[in-house]
């Protein structure tokens, strides 16, 4: 087989570790930023928060640098390319964004301890006279029950688990009796296996008035038919009037379908928005300013500069001190790139959010949804000049206080219909306006879809019956049938 030569082009485009670092900070909240900021600080001693207090550590380092790449005793094998890049122009780390005061914001979170939903169910099972059978079975019942109050799982699965995880061997029949046991725990509903479940054991709590009694008829005896809201149907199977009926479903609508939610001493994990950005009216005009906690003041160590100061200072130079030297540059030049990508993350959020706020002004400035423009991530990608990819960094996790509450920023992306007269109109200010026909309509005879449809063209909205249904799923509203009251 013969050797051939020959030449090949090739365009690739490759991203520097610079470029990689800042894409992953402008994605990052403000507190999993504030969490990657305390990381670098812990693993980069060369990099420190607060004041700068020396005005002379560019021309020191670089002077140092320069006594450095003079010896010709180092090994150029020794730097690790991909970690240890070429010199460019020195950033101007120093330059703080102006638009945030250090105060404006409380810095701390308070936690609130408390007892978790299982042990508050455990505690009240301790009131109960149980041998030590039945009280191994209540407690694995009880950690069975799932946040919203319920036990998910088969009689028979949860006796096979107490055969081979707790060597207790039982039948579904002594598990459905301690079971009754877990039913009558605080809060009312708890440890049922399904809905009908959990409001018939809360309806057998209350004082049993006619109204309650029907209630618990129904839900017993004619569960599917409510839960379809056959009205006459179940007026005919009790022969009930419609004022009966009415009562017995006031009385189950009271109920509490998610008896675990109403125990507020859980402690499930609570997530804690933080704005990013905020956005006051002042003098009828918008001002943004950004998340103080987003601009940090660091600044390269003036120890480090000072050893640095003593290798250039010292005649003789071991090897052992030329390979602390290359050690203490690889810190200070990921220290400044750090800083650096922190100067141009402030730059891009706040020209990214600037520009939104400029597209929606009249939203911000009125509050009202029906005033969203349509707006897309390409729309504000070209007004501030970059990638679709670094706007949608920007909008997914972001968030922005407004006069009218905190908002995902990525909520104010709708796309675009065209209405009556041609202009195009945002998908946002079709829903809203569906929202409000539906509060409005008569619950008695709630509109249908094709009803709805009507209506919006109307309005000046001609959007087809099933994009109507779309929409409504979207805003997670039933269907015509199940919107109905008597």
């Amino acid at each position: 087989m013969a050797l051939k030569q020959f030449l090949q082009f090739k365009l690739s485009q490759k991203l520097s570790p610079q470029q990689i670092q800042l894409m992953k900070l402008i994605q990052l909240p403000t507190q999993a930023f504030e969490q990657r900021l305390k990381q670098e600080l812990e693993e980069n001693p060369a990099l420190e928060s607060g004041k700068e207090n020396s005005d002379s550590l560019d021309d020191d380092f670089d002077n140092s640098q320069d006594d450095f790449n003079d010896s010709d005793t180092i090994d150029a094998d020794d730097i690790n390319i991909d970690e240890y890049l070429s010199d460019d122009a020195v950033p101007d780390y120093r330059t703080q964004a102006n638009n945030y005061s250090p105060d404006d914001e409380e810095k701390s979170i308070p936690y609130a301890a408390g007892m978790s939903f299982t042990q508050h169910l455990i505690n009240q099972l301790n009131t109960y006279r149980l041998n030590e059978e039945e009280r191994e079975i209540a407690v694995f019942l009880v950690g069975s029950v799932d946040e919203s109050g319920y036990i998910r799982r088969d009689l028979s699965d949860i006796m096979d688990d107490l055969a081979f995880t707790q060597n207790v061997y039982t039948t579904e029949d002594k598990i459905e009796t301690v079971l009754q046991i877990v039913h009558q725990l605080d809060p009312a509903g708890v440890g049922a296996r399904n809905l009908q479940e959990c409001l018939s054991i809360q309806l057998r709590r209350k004082e049993q008035r006619p109204d309650v009694e029907l209630a618990l008829n129904i839900i017993e005896k004619a569960f599917d038919q409510f839960t379809k809201k056959h009205y006459k149907k179940l007026m005919q199977k009790f022969d009930i009037s419609e004022l009966q009926l009415k009562d017995a479903i006031e009385e189950i609508e009271s109920l509490n379908p998610k008896p675990g939610g109403s125990y507020s001493g859980n402690n499930r994990m609570v997530e804690h928005v933080v704005p990013d950005f905020a956005i006051k009216i002042v003098e009828g005009e918008l001002e943004l300013t950004l998340n103080g906690r987003n601009a940090p003041e660091l600044h390269v160590s003036a120890e480090y500069n000072n050893m640095l100061k003593g290798y250039k200072a010292s005649k003789e130079k071991s090897k052992s001190q030329k390979d602390a030297v290359l050690f203490i540059k690889q810190k200070l030049d990921a220290a400044k790139w750090f800083i650096e990508a922190i100067k141009q993350r402030q730059q891009t959020l706040f020209v990214t959010m600037s520009a939104i706020m400029h597209y929606q002004k009249d939203y911000f400035l009125s509050g009202d949804e029906r005033k969203l423009k349509p707006m897309i991530l390409k729309d504000i990608a070209d007004e501030i000049d970059m990638d679709v990819s670094t706007v949608s960094r920007v909008a997914n996790s972001k968030y922005v206080d407004t006069p009218y509450g905190t908002k995902l920023i990525k909520e104010f992306f709708s796309e675009s219909m065209k209405n009556d007269q041609g202009e195009d109109v945002s998908t946002r200010e079709i829903k809203k306006i569906l929202e409000t026909v539906i509060e409005e309509e008569d619950k008695k005879k709630p509109l249908t879809d094709e009803a709805l449809s009507k209506i919006l063209k109307e309005k000046g909205y001609p959007i087809a019956r099933r994009t109507v249904a779309k929409y409504r799923e979207q805003l997670e509203i039933p269907v015509a049938r199940l919107r109905k009251k008597i």
